[in-house]
């Protein structure tokens, strides 16, 4: 989802720098987790989109920084740093009029079935990292198996329910998904991969009080998010969150991933485009946002979830050819809705 155009980056770049708040604690889902890591159906997606040894190719001498395309445990200089916040205040310094800013918000829809429109389902891969970095979601072994409710918030053309569907053999497995874009769920809808039988999408605007779903509130063991509060209006995120707590059952966790502060798409956005501070629209009309981890903290613990994991990813992508460093960052957390 940067003239600056969609960033395709952030959905194949899934290695992470660990800055870790709190311990990774998987619940119920613990020793099942352990299991699942031999299962034999989904084993060769875990570097998928990842390369080998991802996760701890760390970069300890500068004249080596073209030797590979990317590095991992990236820590900014402070010098990168006061670059990276002088970049923003100058893309920042001029806000949107309110009346644009107003068409952006209401049309929003509009814009992502325009997105979908033309990229159908050929811009973002599946994302078949999802079992490695969130082992929450990957399937159950047959002595396993027992009923599972997930639902994905933002589900697009299916990029994470599709790898869901198609490497479970869960009979008692139910995923829902549902999008702002009509486009994208007709495209899921169409895709070999879906099961109607056990998946349901629909389309839904998630900043709504009131959600309509077909589930009842307390229901979901798992709520997914990824890379997408950040393209939802600031003052709405909270309203998101809240809601998420309503439906996830007690102890089911919330699993998410989005765009954090000072990454390069930030960094990269024009004078004009700022709708207000670190909101921006893209060229094709989508908006995005990028976090902090004290913000996402603060709004996870007042919707009354509790943090299991937050972590910082800072990645160095390269491109040999063209001798450019590109300096990405994520945020990925798990937060558990207390028993």
């Amino acid at each position: 989802m940067q003239t600056t155009k969609s960033d395709p980056n952030s959905e194949l770049a899934c290695s992470r720098t660990r800055t870790t708040s709190s311990s990774t604690m998987l619940g119920k889902y613990g020793m099942q987790v352990l299991r699942r890591l031999a299962s034999k159906t989904w084993e060769h997606t875990r570097q998928r989109k990842k390369p080998a040894g991802a996760g701890n190719r760390v970069l300890t001498d500068v004249r080596e920084v073209f030797e590979f395309n990317a590095w991992d445990h990236v820590q900014w200089d402070e010098e990168q740093e006061l670059a990276a916040q002088a970049a923003v205040a100058k893309n920042s310094a001029s806000k949107m009029e309110a009346e644009q800013k107003d068409r952006f918000q209401s049309d929003a829809p509009k814009f992502w079935d325009s997105f979908y429109g033309i990229h159908d389902n050929r811009f973002f891969k599946d994302r078949h990292w999802l079992f490695t970095e969130f082992p929450e979601l990957a399937p159950l072994t047959t002595d396993e198996q027992q009923p599972r409710r997930i639902f994905e918030l933002g589900c697009g053309v299916g990029n994470t329910i599709l790898p869901l569907l198609q490497y479970s053999s869960e009979q008692q497995l139910r995923v829902s998904g549902c999008d702002f874009s009509a486009r994208a769920i007709e495209i899921l809808r169409s895709q070999p991969q879906f099961d109607e039988k056990r998946c349901e999408v629909f389309v839904m605007d998630a900043t709504l009080d009131q959600w309509q779903v077909p589930f009842e509130e307390n229901s979901q063991d798992i709520i997914v998010m990824i890379f997408v509060l950040s393209a939802i209006e600031p003052k709405k995120m909270q309203r998101v969150l809240d809601n998420c707590y309503r439906y996830l059952r007690p102890g089911g966790m919330l699993l998410f991933r989005d765009y954090g502060r000072y990454d390069l798409a930030q960094l990269r956005f024009k004078s004009g485009k700022c709708l207000e501070d670190n909101f921006y629209v893209r060229g094709d009309g989508t908006m995005v946002y990028f976090f902090t981890e004290e913000e996402l903290r603060d709004m996870m613990t007042k919707a009354g979830l509790k943090e299991e994991q937050l972590i910082v990813d800072r990645r160095l992508q390269v491109n040999r050819g063209r001798g450019l460093k590109m300096y990405r960052v994520w945020i990925q957390t798990k937060f558990r809705k207390p028993l």
